[in-house]
């Protein structure tokens, strides 16, 4: 983990409220680092394009030493770091999306940002077979295909979908170390730290900061990701709670940081279809896991396969 006194300006950068990504993004071209926009006075502020006096106030009371300084004590305590638009680790096809987060916080392994990864996404709800389905094809995409698997740690499809890759990384590391198979039943043994194998590992995008997992029932989960090799991450700095308004803005990094989304169960007006709507403006792949036409689960998945989405009914449909 690089020091984090060197990105102490990219902390405060995310630390300023009201400002979108989109404007960061574009002082970020006009200045090139946050240290120099944080050493603008107001009057020069006002002076920039789409600056107007309580968003250069905000900015101004942002710069607080003192509040910056505990952020990074925080971090260091609680091993959480802080990834750039301008690193090489920064998830490059995230970085393509026109409202790209300058920012990523992360626990956890962040080599698995910029490898190839599928989104799963559905229902919080979901059925038996949503929650079969989910483990499924994140467990086969990432045994057999070394595919990441990145999705929201909420219950249901994500948590489902996050286990199935965390069980596929216990198998393949039991497996390789004693000769024993451990399958998804959340058991680590003796090993921690990022696994040394070629299965695909799994992301999780939280919609709040990294000092709570949230629901909490998804603890326990967070840690096997973290010790399976796989990240957790945010663009929300710590202290930020889960407001049900940064849930859809979530959406746009699941889908941003993967190569193409899975759907599994959606309602007719499922959350789930904004992730969908992000996915196909981001120009990726979409594939749907057909349901129950009798479930009220699958109304909204069943819909986009008539509407053109790819139907798939197997991890080897995935291409």
């Amino acid at each position: 983990m690089e020091c984090l006194e060197k990105k102490k300006y990219w902390i405060w950068f995310s630390l300023i409220k009201g400002l979108g990504c989109v404007r960061k993004n574009k002082l970020l071209q006009l200045y090139g680092t946050p240290e120099k926009i944080y050493k603008l006075n107001k009057s020069e502020l006002l002076k920039i394009d789409g600056i107007g006096e309580e968003t250069a106030t905000n900015i101004i009371n942002s710069k607080n030493e003192r509040l910056l300084n505990y952020h990074i004590q925080y971090m260091k305590q609680n091993n959480i770091d802080i990834i750039h638009i301008c690193e090489k680790s920064y998830p490059q096809l995230l970085k393509q999306i026109y409202d790209a987060p300058v920012s990523l916080y992360i626990r956890g392994n962040k080599e698995v940002l910029n490898g190839k990864s599928i989104g799963v996404v559905g229902c919080r709800n979901c059925t038996d077979y949503g929650k079969k389905a989910a483990k499924y094809f994140a467990y086969n995409l990432a045994k057999e295909e070394s595919i990441n698997i990145v999705s929201g740690l909420a219950k249901g499809v994500d948590s489902y979908a996050h286990w199935g890759s965390v069980g596929a990384n216990i198998e393949c590391e039991s497996t390789k170390n004693c000769g024993k198979k451990h399958v998804s039943c959340g058991r680590i043994d003796n090993y921690c730290g990022n696994l040394k194998n070629d299965c695909g590992k799994t992301i999780a995008v939280l919609g709040n900061g990294l000092d709570m997992i949230y629901p909490k029932e998804n603890i326990k989960l967070a840690n096997e990701i973290i010790r399976s090799g796989g990240a957790i991450i945010s663009e929300y700095p710590c202290g930020t709670k889960p407001d049900k308004m940064n849930f859809p803005a979530r959406n746009r990094i699941i889908s941003g940081i993967s190569d193409g989304i899975i759907v599994i169960e959606a309602k007719e007006k499922s959350g789930t279809l904004i992730t969908v709507d992000f996915a196909l403006e981001q120009g990726r792949d979409v594939f749907v896991v057909p349901g129950n036409i009798n479930s009220i689960n699958s109304v909204g998945t069943n819909d986009l396969i008539k509407q053109g989405a790819k139907m798939v009914t197997s991890y080897m449909d995935i291409k």
